[in-house]
C-alpha cells in the first residue's frame, strides 16, 4: 500500500500525470508544428498584407495631396494669365478708343481748317470779283462822263445810279 500512497498524491496517480503530461507534450508538439505554424503564416501575411495596404493608401493620400497642390497651382496660374489677358485686353482697349479719338479729332481739326481755306478763298474771290466789278464801273463811268459833259448834279445822279446797279447785282 505504500507504493500506492507514493504512487498517488492527493488522489493522483503519477503514472496517469507523466501519461497525460506525454500526451500534452505531444499535442502542444502536433499544435505547433501543424495549426500553430500555418496560422502564425496565415497571421503574418495577413499583418503584410494590412500593412501593405496602409502604405498604399499612404502613397496613395500623398500622391493625391500632391497632385491637389499641383491642380491648385495651375489654377492659380490660369486665373493669373486669365487676368492678365483681361488686363491686356482693357489697356488695347482704352488705347484704341483713343486712337479712334485723336483720330476723329484730326479729321474734325482737317474739315475745319478746309472749310476756313474754302470760305477765304470765296471771300477772296468775292473780293477781287468786286474790285473787277468796281474797276469797270469806274471806267464805264469815267467814259460816260468823257462822252457828255454833264454837271455836278447829273454827275451825282449817274454814281448813285451805278452804286445802284452794283447793290442790285449782287
Amino acid at each position: 500500500m505504500d507504493f500506492m500512497v507514493i504512487g498517488a498524491i492527493g488522489g493522483l496517480r503519477i503514472g496517469d500525470i507523466l501519461y497525460q503530461l506525454f500526451f500534452f507534450l505531444l499535442l502542444l508538439f502536433l499544435v505547433k508544428k501543424f495549426a500553430w505554424g500555418p496560422l502564425m503564416n496565415v497571421m503574418q501575411k495577413r499583418e503584410e498584407y494590412v500593412a501593405g495596404e496602409i502604405e498604399s493608401a499612404e502613397k496613395s493620400r500623398e500622391e493625391a495631396e500632391v497632385a491637389a497642390k499641383e491642380a491648385q497651382a495651375q489654377l492659380n496660374q490660369t486665373k493669373q494669365e486669365a487676368q492678365t489677358m483681361i488686363e491686356n485686353a482693357k489697356n488695347a482697349g482704352e488705347k484704341q478708343e483713343k486712337d479712334i479719338i485723336e483720330s476723329a479729332r484730326q479729321e474734325a481739326d482737317r474739315i475745319k481748317q478746309a472749310a476756313q481755306d474754302d470760305i477765304q478763298n470765296e471771300k477772296e474771290q468775292a473780293l477781287q470779283a468786286l474790285q473787277d466789278k468796281v474797276a469797270s464801273l469806274s471806267v464805264l463811268i469815267a467814259t460816260k462822263v468823257i462822252e457828255k459833259e454833264i454837271s455836278a448834279q447829273d454827275q451825282e445822279e449817274l454814281i448813285n445810279e451805278y452804286i445802284k446797279e452794283i447793290g442790285e447785282e449782287r
